[in-house]
C-alpha cells in the first residue's frame, strides 16, 4: 500500500518550508540521520526549529505512513473500537496523532507528550488548520521514564522506544499499559534492533495480562529465529523538498517498521489466524507466502489452478493478514 500525508499536513510542512534553505535542511537532515546511525537519539541533534523542520521534512512522512498503516490494522482486528481520548508518547511534531485522527474521528481529545520543545512547538504549528482534536491537542512536557501518564482509550508510542535506554524500556511499557485503557500501539524501525524493543515488549505486556491483538496471531513465543526477524514496510511517495532534503531521486522510499497492538482483554478484538511475513513469491505453478500462524511459521502454496483461492491471494501482500 501506499501512504500520504493529509492535505492539512501537508500544506502545513509546505507553510513552515516558506524562505527556508534547502540546503541547510538537507545539512541538518544528513546530521540527524547520522545520529540515528549512530545509536544517539532525537534530543543529541534536535536542538532548535529548523533541526525539528528537518526531521519532519525528512522522517515525518515516514512516521505517519508506518502510524497508518498500524492503525489500518487496529481497524481490521477491532473494528468497534472507538476511541475518544489518545496519548501519543513521544509525540515528535505529531505525526502519529494525525494518522490516528484519520483511522478515528471520534477522537475528541490528544494529549502529547515529549521531552523535546521544538518538537512540541512545530506539533503546534503544524496544527493550526488540523482536525479539531488535533488542533486543540494538550501539550506535556516530560521524560518518558519518569513520572505517571494520564489515561487514554488509545495510547502510542511511535519510534519512541529506541529514544530510551534499554534498561528503562519494561518500565515505560509497562506505564503506558498502565494509562492504557483500550488499545496500545508500539512502532519501532523495522531493523533487528526494533523488532528486538518490540520483542521485549510483547513479554512485558503478556506478563502483564494485555491481549496481543497484532501482528502475532498467538501469544506464544516468537517462532523466528536469527537472522530472521519479524518487520513490515508500507510504500510513501517523496515530495520534491522531501527528496532534496534527503539527497534522493526516487519518487517513492519503503519505510520499513516492527509494531506491536496489544488490547485490553475486555475490548472485542480478534487477532489473524495468520501473519503473512514476506513478499509472496509468484510462480508458473503459483504464490508461495510465508506465515506465522498458531502453530510457528509454515508456508503456504496456493496454486493458479485453483481458480478461486489464487484469485484472492494475488490480492495478499506483505504484512496482511491471511483471510
Amino acid at each position: 500500500m501506499t501512504s500520504e500525508l493529509p492535505p492539512g499536513l501537508r500544506a502545513a510542512i509546505d507553510r513552515e518550508l516558506s524562505g527556508a534553505s534547502r540546503r541547510d535542511l538537507a545539512d541538518r537532515t544528513a546530521a540527524t540521520t547520522a545520529a540515528y546511525r549512530s545509536g544517539r537519539g532525537s534530543s543529541a541533534v534536535i536542538k532548535g526549529r529548523d533541526d525539528a523542520l528537518a526531521y519532519a521534512l525528512a522522517r515525518l512522512p515516514a512516521t505517519y505512513a508506518a502510524s497508518a498503516w498500524v492503525f489500518g490494522e487496529a481497524l481490521d482486528r477491532a473494528p468497534g473500537f472507538e476511541p475518544k481520548t489518545l496519548l501519543d508518547a513521544g509525540c515528535g511534531p505529531g505525526g502519529g496523532s494525525w494518522a490516528a485522527a484519520e483511522a478515528w474521528p471520534s477522537l475528541e481529545r490528544i494529549v502529547w507528550f515529549d521531552a523535546s520543545a521544538p518538537f512540541l512547538d512545530l506539533a503546534k504549528r503544524l496544527a493550526a488548520d488540523a482536525p479539531e482534536a488535533i488542533r486543540t491537542a494538550e501539550t506535556t512536557r516530560g521524560d518518558l521514564t519518569a513520572g505517571a501518564f494520564a489515561t487514554a482509550d488509545l495510547v502510542m508510542a511511535s519510534y519512541a522506544l529506541a529514544e530510551i535506554a534499554a534498561p528503562a524500556q519494561a518500565d515505560l511499557v509497562n506505564r503506558l499499559w498502565a494509562a492504557c485503557d483500550g488499545v496500545l500501539a508500539l512502532i519501532e524501525p523495522g531493523t533487528p534492533a526494533g523488532y528486538a524493543r518490540i520483542l521485549a515488549a510483547r513479554d512485558v505486556l503478556i506478563a502483564a495480562g494485555a491481549q496481543i491483538v497484532a501482528p502475532c496471531p498467538h501469544a506464544a513465543a516468537c517462532p523466528l529465529v536469527a537472522p530472521d526477524w519479524c518487520h513490515f514496510s508500507v510504500r510513501l511517495p517523496r515530495s520534491r523538498d522531501h527528496r532534496l532534503a534527503k539527497g534522493a531521486d526516487v519518487p517513492f522510499e519503503d519505510e520499513k517498521f516492527a509494531y506491536l497492538l496489544a488490547a485490553r482483554p475486555a475490548l472485542a478484538a480478534q487477532a489473524a489466524s495468520a501473519r503473512i511475513l514476506a513478499r509472496p513469491k509468484a510462480g508458473k505453478p503459483g504464490l508461495t507466502f510465508k506465515l506465522c500462524g498458531a502453530e510457528g511459521v509454515e508456508t503456504r502454496f496456493v496454486p493458479k489452478r485453483d481458480k478461486p483461492a489464487h484469485a484472492v491471494a494475488r490480492r495478499l501482500d506483505w504484512g496482511e493478514a491471511w483471510p
